[in-house]
């Protein structure tokens, strides 16, 4: 398990000033400060508590913050907390505020946090990520999901506008890691009260972190710009920040080319001759996201899908070396669990998947078939789900190939961004493609999304899976109950696991300030600067 430092070391360290990053001696920085990065998709909402993408996450922690923020390496640095005190039981923290507003000039309280996180698990808020808050174990948490109880009654308590208190209800030594999530961001309680769900529109969302929004035009481009009003303003050097949507992956690298885009993703099989082409752009980091072939095990699901064997049978078959080693071509690795390989503390065990030979797992695989009753003569007839992007079409084409001699014949499905999504919320999909980042550097990250009452998309459960993760969250060595719960995994598949994720990106070398050593890849546009041509 992941151990922090002392209090007091916390403590102190906190205290300490968290300036975004400066220009190193001897660089020219550009007159115009500006940053444009590539979105696949549109984002969804802006709203931190219906947020549940990557790309509505990098955008909120821009126009908002919580109580922690990340460095560059991924440890934890002040947010709006200057500093927190943990009780001796470790189940109470209080943090203590710092001088922040609004900006719209108002100052950011203790008690927008406790609205804020209220507003969360509030059921009326429909939050898909309120889960988050029970993960949190924060005292009464799953009975207000559940409507048992008042939101009013959550563990978390504004002392005075400058004082958070929140109360636990066991030990959880990732908690202050959860705090730099935007699912924890405070929001504005005047500003929804006033304009309801058009709260998010511009001109109207008012947020805390270092940037205000400036204009969306949802599925073109959304802008932000540089908020005077933030605590530590002085030190931002970047005035204006732009995501464009490009759903087509090679004509958003064609526009990174052409000098439209500071960043964007490398297209599947690129990397190798764009890194020989563009050594100083081209970058290749480890990420903390998993790919992975969900299956609809609901009353909803095929019926096929209800035998471990043909779950089993469609996971062995996948050739998960040509997948990373033909079509991505990017430094990703094959997947044998669900939790990324570059989680900290996080020993991956050594299932069948991982040591057995591709042509013992094919032949594996047409047994299982077999044994289940499909075959050429008998074939089985799946449908893969997927999002419209060209690396999930040539994933989505290679499974259908590696699974073609088994007899499945597999129809894709193209769908945009939303409604894959919800599809997949309300098990209306057979298999769906779906990759899972992580919210904090814990292995727990990955794996409470297959609880029974986690994320869980294909509605699988496991009672001896559900107390391993209810086990971990007290125990003082979670490693082999995280080892265990990844051994279930691999004998019930509730998934087929496809690849890790590499961050594969082409990247101006002007723009400086993005991390390239944290495995979650978080990012701060306060600590991106733009040098002089």
């Amino acid at each position: 398990m992941t151990k922090f430092f002392a209090t007091t070391a916390i403590a102190v360290a906190l205290a300490l000033p968290a300036h975004a990053v400066q220009p190193a001696e001897g660089e020219v920085l550009a007159e115009s400060q500006s940053y444009t990065y590539w979105l696949l998709d549109a984002i969804k909402t802006l709203d931190p508590a219906r947020n549940t993408d990557v790309e509505g996450s990098d955008v909120l922690r821009q126009l908002f913050e919580g109580l922690m923020n990340e460095d560059a390496t991924g440890a934890m640095v002040p947010g709006v907390a200057e500093r927190f005190e943990e009780s001796d039981d470790k189940l109470t923290y209080t943090f203590h505020l710092r001088d922040a507003k609004w900006s719209n000039g108002q100052p950011v309280t203790a008690g927008d946090f406790v609205h804020a996180w209220q507003r969360v698990v509030n059921p009326a808020t429909a939050s898909e990520y309120a889960w988050f808050m029970e993960l949190m174990n924060i005292v009464n948490a799953t009975q207000i999901v559940k409507g048992e109880k008042p939101p009013e009654e959550l563990g978390v308590k504004a002392l005075d506008d400058r004082t958070l208190q929140v109360t636990l209800t066991t030990p959880t030594p990732y908690f202050i890691k959860t705090l730099s999530h935007a699912t924890t961001y405070p929001v504005p309680q005047s500003v929804i009260a006033e304009h309801g769900d058009d709260w998010t529109q511009p001109g109207k969302l008012v947020g805390n972190g270092a940037f205000v929004l400036a204009a969306h035009n949802l599925g073109v481009d959304i802008t932000l710009e540089k908020n005077p009003e933030y605590w530590d303003a002085a030190n931002v050097l970047m005035q204006r920040v732009q995501g464009v949507t490009v759903n087509d992956n090679n004509v958003a690298l064609t526009r990174y080319q052409a000098g439209e885009l500071d960043r964007v993703q490398i297209p599947a099989g690129q990397y190798p001759r764009l890194s020989q082409e563009s050594p100083d752009q081209a970058v290749s980091i480890p990420y903390a996201c998993s790919y992975a072939y969900v299956y609809n095990v609901s009353d909803k699901g095929p019926e096929a899908l209800k035998d471990v064997r043909v779950r089993e049978a469609l996971s062995l078959a996948l050739q998960r070396d040509i997948i990373v080693e033909n079509v991505l071509q990017g430094g990703q690795r094959p997947a044998t669990t669900w939790t990324h390989w570059a989680i900290e503390g996080f020993d991956q065990p050594q299932t069948e998947l991982a040591t057995m030979s591709q042509a013992d797992k094919t032949a594996r695989a047409q047994e299982l078939l077999a044994e289940a009753g499909y075959g050429p003569d008998n074939p089985l007839a799946l449908t893969l789900q997927y999002n419209t992007d060209d690396n999930h079409k040539k994933l989505a084409i290679a499974a259908q190939q590696f699974w073609k001699p088994l007899g499945v014949n597999l129809t894709l499905n193209n769908v945009e961004w939303k409604v894959h999504t919800d599809r997949m919320q309300n098990q209306d999909f057979e298999i769906a493609r779906y990759a899972w980042c992580a919210d904090y550097n814990e292995a727990s990250t990955f794996l409470d999304w297959f609880r029974t009452d986690g994320y869980n998309s294909g509605k699988w459960s496991n009672a001896e899976f559900d107390r391993l993760m209810a086990e971990a969250k007290t125990a003082d060595d979670t490693a082999p109950l995280y080892s265990r719960a990844e051994e279930i995994l691999a004998e019930e598949v509730p998934a087929a696991f496809v690849y890790h994720y590499a961050k594969v990106d082409m990247i101006n070398p002007k723009i400086r300030g993005l991390p390239t050593d944290n495995v979650l890849n978080t990012w701060y546009a306060k600590d991106l600067y733009r040098l002089a041509d």
